[in-house]
Formats: C-alpha cells, sequence, structure tokens
C-alpha cells in the first residue's frame, strides 16, 4: 500500500518496476503465446486508464514487452484483437475487463502482478463486487500493489482483507495536498455562484481553468451558461460518449478550450501539464475528493492555486475538507457578490451553520407571560364553602319514555 501527494508520480512508481521485472520475459517473437499477461493494472476511469497506458508504452518504448488498454464506451473489436496479439501488461477498467473475461478474450492464469490505481476509488462501495470477481479469477501466488493520495480508514481496513503482511509506504502526511498548491474560497449565495465564477474567469483573465460541479446535469448547464458570458467551455462527464470525452480534454490540454467543467470523473490521476487553477463549484461532499480535485493543479514541482465557491449550505462539507488537510482555507469576499448579512459572519469563521441553530435551541426560553405559571402556589385562608346542589332540571328528572318498535308489537293505544 504505497500514499503520496497527488502529481508526485504514483504511475511511475509501479510502472518502472513492473518493466524491469518483466524484462526477463521480454520476447521478440511475434507468437501470442510468448506474450501471456504478466501484470495486470486496474483504474477507476477511462481517462486514467489511457494515461496509464501512455505511461508503460513511453518508458518501455525500448522493451519487447506489449502493452494495451482495455475499456468502456468503445467497440470491443479493436480491444479482441490487440488481446488476441498477446499483451504482457494490460491496463483496464473493471467493467469492460470483466466483458472480456466472458467473450474469453483474455487469460489470467501468468499474472504474477495486480495494481490497483486510485485505490480508495476502486475499493469503494462501486467497484468492489467487480474487483472481487476479477480477484477471484487470478493466481493466488501474486504481488498486489495499491497507489492513492487517500485512504480513508474504511478503505484501509478493506484493503488489508485482501492483501497479506501489507508493506505500507507513505510519502508526507497522510491525505496531504500538494505544499505549491494556495488555496482561497469565495462566501457567496448560491444563486450568484455562477456570476461569482463568470466574473473571476473574465476580470483575471484565467486562460485554463478547471471546473468541478456535483453532477452532469450541473456540468453541461454551466458550461452553456459560461458560453453564453461569451468564455469558450466545455464539459465532460460519464454521459458523454468516449469520444466526445477525448476531444474535451485534448481541446483542453492544447489550450483551445479555456474552461473545461468537469465531475469527478477528472479528479483522478488525469495530469494536465502546467495546469494553473482548479475551481470547486459545487464544494465536493467527500473530503478526500477535493484532494483530488485540486491534485490537477500544483503538479511535478510547479504551483496552483485551488479556489473554491462556498455558499451557506456547503459549510458542514467545508469543516470536514479543513480537518482532512489540516488547515483553514483563506476566505475572500468579492465585494457584490457576498451572501446575505446573516451568514457572512458564519462563513468568514468557518463554523457549520448548524452550530448555530444548535445555540440557539440550546438558549433557555423566556418565561411565559401569564402569572398563572410564575406565581408561586397560595393556600387561601378559609375553605371555600360546599358547592349548592344544583337543582335538577325538570325534563332531565322524568326521561321520556322511548317508542317501542312496531316489529315488537306494534305502538300502545291511548
Amino acid at each position: 500500500m504505497a500514499g503520496a501527494q497527488t502529481g508526485t508520480g504514483k504511475t511511475a512508481a509501479f510502472a518502472l518496476p513492473i518493466l524491469q521485472r518483466l524484462s526477463v520475459h521480454a520476447s521478440s517473437s511475434a507468437s501470442p503465446a510468448r506474450h501471456p499477461v504478466r501484470a495486470l493494472v486496474l483504474t477507476p476511469t477511462r481517462e486514467l486508464a489511457i494515461q496509464v497506458a501512455e505511461s508503460f508504452r513511453d518508458y518501455g518504448r525500448r522493451m519487447p514487452l506489449r502493452s494495451t488498454v482495455v475499456y468502456g464506451g468503445v467497440d470491443m473489436n479493436a480491444q479482441i484483437q490487440e488481446l488476441r496479439r498477446g499483451v504482457e501488461i494490460l491496463v483496464a477498467t473493471p467493467g469492460r475487463l470483466l466483458d472480456h473475461v466472458q467473450q474469453k478474450t483474455v487469460m489470467f492464469n501468468q499474472v504474477s502482478m495486480l495494481v490497483l490505481d486510485e485505490a480508495d476509488r476502486m475499493l469503494d462501495m462501486g467497484f468492489l463486487p467487480d474487483i472481487k470477481r476479477i480477484i477471484a479469477l487470478l493466481p493466488a501466488q501474486r504481488q498486489n500493489l495499491l497507489f492513492s493520495a487517500t485512504f480513508p480508514d474504511e478503505i484501509r481496513t478493506l484493503a488489508k482483507t485482501l492483501l497479506t503482511n501489507p508493506a505500507e509506504i507513505q510519502i508526507a502526511a497522510r491525505n496531504a495536498v500538494a505544499d505549491l498548491v494556495s488555496h482561497v474560497l469565495h462566501p457567496v449565495a448560491r444563486e450568484k455562484k455562477r456570476e461569482l465564477l463568470a466574473y473571476l474567469i473574465q476580470t483575471r483573465g484565467l486562460k485554463q481553468v478547471l471546473v468541478f460541479t456535483g453532477t452532469r446535469i450541473g456540468a453541461n448547464r454551466l458550461a452553456h451558461q459560461l458560453r453564453r458570458d461569451h468564455i469558450h467551455a466545455d464539459a465532460i462527464h460519464g454521459d458523454k460518449s468516449q469520444a466526445e470525452r477525448l476531444v474535451a480534454l485534448e481541446d483542453f490540454k492544447a489550450g483551445k478550450t479555456a474552461v473545461l467543467v468537469a465531475t469527478d470523473v477528472a479528479s483522478r490521476g488525469l495530469d494536465i501539464e502546467g495546469l494553473p487553477q482548479v475551481i470547486n463549484f459545487d464544494v465536493p461532499h467527500s473530503p478526500e475528493d477535493y484532494v483530488h480535485r485540486i491534485g490537477r493543479t500544483g503538479r511535478a514541482g510547479m504551483t496552483g492555486e485551488a479556489i473554491s465557491l462556498v455558499a451557506p449550505e456547503d459549510m458542514e462539507s467545508l469543516a470536514a475538507i479543513e480537518k482532512l488537510i489540516k488547515r483553514k482555507i483563506e476566505r475572500v469576499l468579492v465585494p457584490g457578490f457576498e451572501p446575505n448579512a446573516g451568514t457572512v459572519a458564519t462563513l468568514m469563521g468557518g463554523e457549520p451553520s448548524r452550530r448555530g441553530h444548535a445555540a440557539r435551541r440550546d438558549q433557555k426560553k423566556p418565561p411565559p407571560s401569564d402569572p398563572i405559571f410564575s406565581k408561586p402556589y397560595e393556600p387561601s385562608s378559609a375553605p371555600p364553602p360546599p358547592a349548592e346542589p344544583k337543582a335538577e332540571a325538570p325534563e332531565t328528572r322524568k326521561r321520556k319514555q322511548p317508542q317501542v318498535a312496531a316489529l315488537l308489537g306494534g305502538l300502545k293505544r291511548a
């Protein structure tokens, strides 16, 4: 289990040793039998899978070792052809890999190394069933490697059930963010977030900024609104086809797109060289996601800036983030975009707004104004006179006899 800050080269940390260990099996033979799968690398997203596969290809360019990548969203036939040629290193997303298993186009009997990149996401409830199915197909004797910038305690406990006496390597503090990334948040009313985002981009002249939203619909809507503000923006998320996602990402890397609005699909492992700013339009509910989001900037020794637009309802999530990264994020008000006066103090102070409600609940209520509730009991000096019995009304003393139903004998005659 290896943990390190984002942008510190975790891909190279497992790719280079794998290439070195497999060099003894390198063969220039064209026979697929001489190129069985020996190393399996699993990633949570398609974009990260492509990036890891490119790293293996670049690092091993002068070695007769074959590698390929399989992921969903594209036709399987080209992938099947690559697998039939034989590959020593296979990078894959879990779902598409199981598709190939079902088609019997991949064999795992020679796998000696398994890597889970972004292991905390790979072992969460969404991926865990697929991961267990894949592990059950692998040889019992193998080396397992888990890499991530964040390892929550529950994921660490789960990981140890899959490993045998794992060695742990932790570079810097757990869940630490890059030291060269500056953090700032702007308190803002939720309905003014989009206007503030456009204002920051235009007034500061931001040329390349990655903006994170919480939903796919929100990403599309925000990109559309930014384009209406004459800002060249595009969106990337899971509802787009793989071709659309690749085009959007490549245009952003090339500087053709100034703003790329993304969901957390882009927060895991993506390396965008020299990205200067990351903006959290929606504050993530999971503090670990904050670490991965801002990890897209400040990579490979470069500086970066992480900006968060925080509404009053985001304060609880913000408190969890500051607790995880062990620092208080600087608050900066932007004139004209401040929230209402009742929440500015809370936002600037950093306390979750629900604490204010709890404090108000704990305050004692003022005594009731009716003196009957506050005046002590005072017994009277003389006993009250006995109450006189009320005379019964004549009609209550003599009740009218009910009439007998005709079926029981008829009415009495006068």
